[in-house]
C-alpha cells in the first residue's frame, strides 16, 4: 500500500514539538518552523514508511515476532488492536523491566498464568480456600493486564517497534542491549540516533499513530501472507512429490512387464519353427 503525502498531512503527522522543546539531530527530518512549532517533512515520513515496511515485512516472512510497545494513552488502543489484527505481541501498560534481558524470567511469569488457567480447567482450583482462591485469581488478572499480550511470543522478538522513544527509553535500552532492531515513530523532541529504522512523525495525535500504524501493521500482513504462500506451496510440492514418484515406478514397470509377456511368445517361435523341420 503506498503512502500518500496527502493522506499524512490530514491526518496532522506533520506537527513536531515546540521549538525550543527539539532535538537537534532531528534536523534533517525538520521541513520548516511555523507559530513556534517545528513542521516534519512529509516526503521524507512516507520514504522513511516504506523503508520500514519492507524491513517489517521481511522480519514477518522469517516468521518472528514484532513487539509493539505504547504505554501512552492516546496511543494503547491503537496498537492493542493493530497488532492483535497481525496477531502480534505488544506491550501497553507498564514496561515490565528485564522484558528482554530477563526473558527467561518474564517466560516464567506466562507460564504461571497458564498453570493457573490449567487449574480451573482440571478442578484444582475449587479445592483451595475461599482466600486462596481469591489470591490465585488477583494474581491471574496481574498477569494477564501486564503480559497477557506476549503469552503467544515463545522466544525474544525479531524486532521492537515504539510509538515514543522518550517514554520508552527502558525498552530502547533493553533492545539495544541484545541488538534487536529499532523501528519507531520519532518526534522532533527525541534523538533519531537511537533507532535503527526512523519514522519522523507526530507520536502525540490518536489521528496519525493510527496512520503510522495502519501502514505499518498492512506491511506486515504483507510479509505474514508471504510467509504462508511459501508454506502452502512447500506442503503441496510434499504432497505431489510421492504421486511423481509413484508415477515413474508404474512407467517404468510397464515396459518389463510387457517385455516378460512377449518373452515366453518369443522363446516359442524358434521351437515351433524346430518341430515343423523335422515334420518335413
Amino acid at each position: 500500500m503506498a503512502v500518500e503525502v496527502k493522506e499524512l498531512l490530514e491526518a496532522g503527522v506533520h506537527f513536531g514539538h515546540l521549538t525550543r522543546k527539539w532535538d537537534p539531530n532531528m534536523a534533517p527530518y525538520v521541513y520548516m518552523e511555523r507559530n513556534g512549532i517545528h513542521i516534519i517533512n512529509l516526503y521524507k515520513t512516507a520514504a522513511k514508511i516504506d523503508e520500514a515496511g519492507n524491513a517489517l515485512a521481511k522480519i514477518a516472512a522469517s516468521g518472528r515476532k514484532i513487539l509493539f510497545v505504547a504505554t501512552k494513552k492516546q496511543a494503547k488502543d491503537i496498537v492493542a488492536e493493530k497488532a492483535s489484527e497481525i496477531n502480534m505481541p505488544y506491550i501497553t501498560e507498564r514496561w515490565p523491566g528485564g522484558m528482554l534481558t530477563n526473558f527467561v524470567t518474564i517466560r516464567k511469569a506466562v507460564k504461571k498464568m497458564a498453570s493457573i488457567d490449567r487449574m480451573k480447567k482440571d478442578g484444582t482450583f475449587l479445592t483451595l480456600s475461599k482466600k486462596e482462591r481469591l489470591q490465585v485469581d488477583r494474581l491471574r488478572a496481574k498477569l494477564e493486564k501486564n503480559l497477557g499480550s506476549i503469552s503467544d511470543m515463545t522466544r525474544l522478538p525479531g524486532a521492537l517497534f515504539v510509538v515514543d522513544i522518550k517514554r520508552e527509553h527502558i525498552a530502547i535500552k533493553e533492545a539495544q542491549k541484545l541488538n534487536i532492531p529499532i523501528f519507531a515513530m520519532v518526534d522532533t523532541n527525541s534523538d533519531p540516533r537511537q533507532v535503527d529504522y526512523v519514522i519522523p512523525a507526530n507520536d502525540d495525535a490518536s489521528k496519525s499513530i493510527d496512520k503510522i500504524l495502519t501502514h505499518v501493521a498492512s506491511a506486515i500482513a504483507g510479509g505474514l501472507a508471504e510467509r504462508k504462500a511459501e508454506k502452502d506451496a512447500t506442503a503441496s510440492a510434499k504432497e505431489e512429490a510421492p504421486k511423481a514418484k509413484a508415477k515413474v515406478a508404474v512407467e517404468e514397470t510397464a515396459p518389463k512387464a510387457e517385455a516378460e509377456k512377449a518373452a515366453p511368445k518369443a522363446k516359442a517361435a524358434p521351437a515351433k519353427k524346430a518341430v515343423a523341420e523335422e515334420e518335413e
